[in-house]
């Protein structure tokens, strides 16, 4: 999964217009361009096409927390140069306010089998010995049941 299939699904989910996408990148600390917005959302092959960058979709997530969850006190989070599957799972889990449990439900939704210590693996720190890569498709099923409990 790229960056911008992230943001588009994520936008698809919680049915957001450009300016609650222009608004949650600003609370992410980024002024996003209309230009800049329908580049990210638009396709691969389709001449507008702008790719979203690990640092932008993190300021993307990092807006989405604070929207959901509110600012919060003292010190901010830094914004990440390099995502990874574990990371987006990691702030989805902190906007959606997500539990070990939501995420199994949102995975058998989306018809996807996991275990909660093959969930917990991914939400480790990388130098754990139990510390497991999200795979795609992991992600990709989390967004499906999110979407399939969000918008039914």
């Amino acid at each position: 999964m790229t960056n911008n299939d992230i943001l588009r699904r994520i936008r698809y989910i919680l049915d957001f217009n450009n300016s609650n996408m222009a608004a949650t990148f600003a609370l992410g600390g980024l002024v996003a361009s209309r230009e800049q917005l329908i580049g990210w959302l638009s396709k691969e092959e389709e001449a507008d096409f702008l790719a979203l960058t690990d640092s932008e979709l993190a300021q993307f997530l990092n807006g989405l927390i604070i929207s959901k969850r509110g600012q919060k006190e003292g010190e901010q989070p830094v914004v990440e140069s390099r995502l990874n599957n574990n990371i987006i799972l990691r702030k989805l889990k902190i906007a959606f306010t997500l539990r070990d449990e939501d995420f199994i439900e949102l995975l058998q939704l989306a018809g996807f089998r996991l275990g909660k210590a093959e969930l917990s693996a991914f939400f480790r720190k990388p130098d754990h010995p139990h510390y497991r890569q999200c795979q795609a498709q992991v992600l990709r099923n989390v967004l499906k049941g999110l979407q399939l409990k969000l918008k039914p």
